[in-house]
């Protein structure tokens, strides 16, 4: 199989899912050492005025409810990203109170917006979609702008409990010629037979934390270490707030985790914890 979407080279088919306040730039370049095929940002409105980093050039999400912003945020980021992806699958409270994710439902506004992003980019285009009664006809939609669509087959009642519909993923991939990038619950145990079934997939929630479950799954040499995320954070300028927060899922799996858990939560900055703290 060649392992390209469009003219997008991938050096595998396994590609870090886009997760909200997870995939920052540090933890990015952490999975892309770790082997993974392809990192994905969180989403980003095409309206933001914070400071988006994408010097390791990852496949940007976008989310919106209207083309307004797109065209002038896509020419100032196009040359720095891999491929452009477009949410219509969160099932978060507030994509439901804005009308975003899995809760866009005009099909005409979404064909305006796939229609506005092919016309700013030459880079690979996909959606990102749910298990609903509109897949089919966002399908129809995406063959004529996409290069790929990503489907996780949970409804938006589901979120990201109860077991995924592969049968409903299966579905999807024979009636379209796109590549089908499979999303929802992929681990080490069932990530080679979900590459059987699929051309790419998606790891998520199994990844936080851990960016060396990459490595495993790709034979990478990789030594995990929260020193390394910290000099990449500290590089990019990222939030303590945010440090924290990746500083916590860090001890998933660890001795002790609890413990060292609360103790993340009782610093109170930066000097403190690079005074004492690292596992």
């Amino acid at each position: 199989m060649e392992l390209k979407i469009k003219d997008l080279c991938l050096k595998n088919r396994i590609f870090l899912a886009p997760m909200e306040k997870i995939n920052d730039i540090a933890f990015r370049i952490l999975c892309k050492n770790a082997g993974c095929g392809l990192t994905y940002t969180g989403m980003i409105n095409p309206k933001t005025k914070q400071k988006i980093y994408l010097n390791d050039k990852p496949a940007l999400q976008l989310f919106c409810t209207n083309n307004k912003g797109i065209k002038e945020f896509m020419k100032k980021y196009d040359n720095q990203v891999s491929l452009w992806d477009f949410n219509l699958g969160c099932p978060a409270k507030t994509a439901k109170k804005h009308g975003f994710g899995s809760f866009l439902k005009d099909l005409e506004i979404i064909e305006d917006i796939l229609r506005i992003m092919r016309k700013n980019t030459k880079k690979p285009i996909t959606i990102k979609i749910r298990k609903s009664p509109l897949a089919l006809n966002l399908l129809e939609i995406a063959e004529k702008y996409c290069d790929a669509i990503c489907i996780h087959p949970r409804t938006y009642n589901q979120g990201y409990s109860g077991k995924p519909d592969i049968d409903f993923a299966r579905e999807i991939k024979s009636k379209t010629r796109l590549p089908v990038i499979y999303s929802g619950n992929v681990n080490e145990k069932n990530c080679k037979e979900l590459l059987n079934k699929f051309d790419y997939v998606m790891i998520g929630r199994e990844a936080i934390g851990r960016p060396e479950i990459f490595s495993k799954l790709t034979k990478t040499k990789f030594e995990k270490s929260f020193k390394d995320y910290l000099k990449l954070a500290k590089k990019y300028n990222l939030p303590f707030r945010q440090i924290k927060l990746q500083l916590s899922n860090f001890t998933k799996g660890t001795q002790n985790s609890a413990k060292l858990r609360d103790k993340i939560s009782k610093i109170k900055n930066m000097k403190e914890l690079e005074n004492g703290f690292f596992f």
